[in-house]
């Protein structure tokens, strides 16, 4: 065991307590956060355009970091503001008890749709406020030697527990339809509970807060400094440029693979948990290789794999509306060209999850990396505004094959700039 080899301060031991107890109850969370696309089209009937906006939901959070990180340098009792938050995010979800478990409610219920929507707006904003409170907790209790490798064990089992819950999830789901109205109040009081754990690690508030700047500002300043960066260090421009565009891409092929399982492929949601679980549990047993290669690769030429990974994966599920050969296990549809899907979309969901958190940090000094990644965080909501619509416009013109095409082709632009930079850099040029 390798926690039980680590001479952990009794300071670690408790901070290890609640981040793991944390970790595991988010993992249940998760669980059930991954199937909640498809319940919105299948059970609750959702139109495609208001499942593009439920996607768009989770992502434009990311622009917030840049006012909430001014607002959290302001407040002192940071530990009070996450209960808060996790009151005013969580709470709602109690309301789905309310909704009807039948079918003829929600074929023309658009009351029901902008109430789920609603819900989930509110929890997502949780976001932008327990991420980073999360990393300042624990690297003010975990010693810098220890903090991956705790980091590390806490994931492992979150994403253990995910996978578990997600299966079960869907087995649920498809016994009743239904199940969301009773499921989602239980993760409501799990929300809150995971939130108070965190609250309990210690942290030193500060009894002073400095104000050099107004909040309007420092939010100013903030975006003055992100452009100055990209203006300034062009390797990192063509990064970011490329990640825009992959961006873009992904995020019209992510709200369009839930739509195919159900619009074309007809799947249940076991079917949908079994997919969705088979290139999760690829892509942790692939992390640990894919991290040594980012480590001795350019993030550009890892960056041109990755989004290939994606194209190909894309590829699978364009050809398995032509050639939907499959079989049935245990109530599970099994394509053979998902299961190519599934292998593809597990390296790249490997290799995305490194460079993302860290791809960025190639290009600046240790002391520029949260300046840098805050840039890459902000161009992640900005491309989240839209393109989760626009991929559903592209759906509603011309079908599945031709958005998922458009998806592909931004792909190979994103490939094309990043190894453009990548070969002008290496022949000496600008």
């Amino acid at each position: 065991m390798e926690l039980l080899r680590l001479a952990l301060t009794p300071l670690e031991k408790k901070t290890f307590r609640l981040h793991i107890a944390y970790s595991a109850i988010e993992g249940v969370i998760l669980g059930v956060l991954a199937l909640n696309e498809f319940v919105f089209i299948k059970s609750l009937k959702g139109s495609s355009y208001q499942l593009g906006i439920l996607f768009q939901f989770s992502v434009i959070v990311y622009l917030l970091l840049i006012v909430a990180n001014e607002f959290l340098r302001r407040i002192k009792n940071r530990k009070r503001l996450l209960m808060i938050t996790a009151f005013i995010t969580r709470t709602p979800l109690f309301l789905l008890v309310l909704f009807p478990a039948s079918q003829a409610m929600y074929t023309d219920g658009m009351l029901y749709h902008m109430a789920f929507l609603a819900i989930f707006l509110f929890f997502y904003l949780s976001t932008p406020v327990v991420y980073p409170l999360i990393t300042l907790f624990l690297k003010t209790n975990y010693t810098h030697h220890h903090f991956g490798r705790l980091y590390g064990i806490a994931t492992a089992l979150n994403k253990l527990i995910l996978i578990i819950t997600t299966f079960v999830y869907g087995l649920i789901l498809d016994a009743d339809h239904y199940a969301f109205t009773y499921i989602f109040p239980v993760i409501a009081i799990l929300g809150i509970i995971s939130i108070n754990l965190l609250s309990r690690i210690d942290y030193r508030e500060s009894t002073e807060v400095s104000l050099p700047q107004t909040i309007g500002q420092s939010i100013g300043s903030s975006v003055a400094k992100m452009i100055r960066i990209l203006r300034s260090n062009k390797p990192f421009w063509s990064f970011e440029l490329a990640f825009m565009i992959y961006g873009f891409g992904y995020m019209i092929s992510i709200a369009l693979i839930v739509l195919f399982y159900e619009e074309a492929l007809h799947l249940n949601y076991t079917s949908v948990a079994f997919y969705r679980n088979g290139y999760t549990i690829l892509s942790i047993l692939l992390l640990p290789f894919f991290g040594r290669l980012l480590g001795v690769m350019d993030p550009r030429k890892f960056g041109a794999f990755t989004f290939a990974a994606l194209f190909l994966a894309l590829l699978a599920v364009v050809l398995t509306e032509y050639i939907p050969a499959s079989y049935e296990m245990w109530d599970i549809r099994v394509y053979y060209l998902l299961i190519f899907f599934v292998v593809l979309f597990g390296i790249f969901d490997a290799m995305m999850a490194l460079l993302w958190y860290i791809g960025s940090a190639y290009f600046c000094s240790r002391e520029e990396t949260a300046d840098y990644q805050a840039v890459h965080l902000a161009l992640t909501g900005i491309r989240g505004i839209f393109a989760p619509l626009v991929g559903v416009l592209f759906y509603e013109w011309i079908g599945f094959t031709g958005a998922f095409i458009i998806a592909m082709i931004s792909l190979l632009v994103g490939i094309w700039v990043v190894m453009r930079s990548y070969r002008r850099e290496r022949i000496g040029g600008s």
